[in-house]
């Protein structure tokens, strides 16, 4: 498993043989099987997740009960409640493995200390927040400029795996929609 993380490190960022062995020695190997609670709402994140195999998202939950997903990732990538994981506060949201997963975990000690001791890990590092943010302001963005269907297209488009693997109700709530919206804007996508 840390094979396929270090090919995504390398892909952007130049590690010596030592600051691989250092990732292998801080992230450590863990599976989820399909619809667990990976991160609990309510508890201060204990881990960054980098997903090697899987489908992960993270929702809270609203005033009348109702789940609602704020994100859904997909292999290669990292992710967790990054504001709360980072700050260590206490986060309202939930992270979920959608389906069975194969991921490498860090705390968030053992990230500072493999930051400390490489810079390559460190520029890698903000990359990846920097990736997050422009990521985030892109979603914000499509979510207030974009109708219901043109989201759906959206997704369809550039995370196609997204539509095939993750539940309808999963993907309506993230597209700020409900289940039978997107049954709808998918059968008209059909005929």
């Amino acid at each position: 498993m840390h094979d396929k993380l270090l090919q995504y490190i390398r892909s952007g960022h130049e590690f010596t043989q030592e600051e691989a062995e250092a990732v292998r020695q801080y992230f450590e190997p863990v599976t989820f099987s399909k619809n667990t609670i990976v991160e609990e709402a309510g508890k201060v994140p204990c881990y960054l997740y980098y997903i090697v195999s899987g489908y992960l998202r993270i929702f809270y939950t609203d005033r009348n009960g109702n789940e609602v997903t704020t994100h859904i990732n997909c292999p290669p990538g990292f992710f967790t409640s990054y504001q709360d994981f980072i700050n260590g506060t206490v986060s309202e949201n939930n992270v979920e493995s959608i389906t069975d997963s194969e991921l490498l975990r860090i705390s968030k000690d053992n990230l500072d200390a493999l930051i400390s001791e490489s810079q390559a890990m460190k520029d890698f590092s903000i990359s990846v927040f920097q990736q997050s943010i422009a990521y985030n302001e892109n979603r914000s963005r499509e979510l207030s400029v974009l109708n219901a269907e043109q989201r759906y297209l959206t997704l369809m488009k550039d995370y196609p795996e997204i539509i095939q693997n993750v539940p309808v109700q999963y993907i309506a709530s993230f597209l700020g929609m409900k289940a039978e919206s997107l049954s709808r804007i998918r059968k008209k996508i059909i005929n």
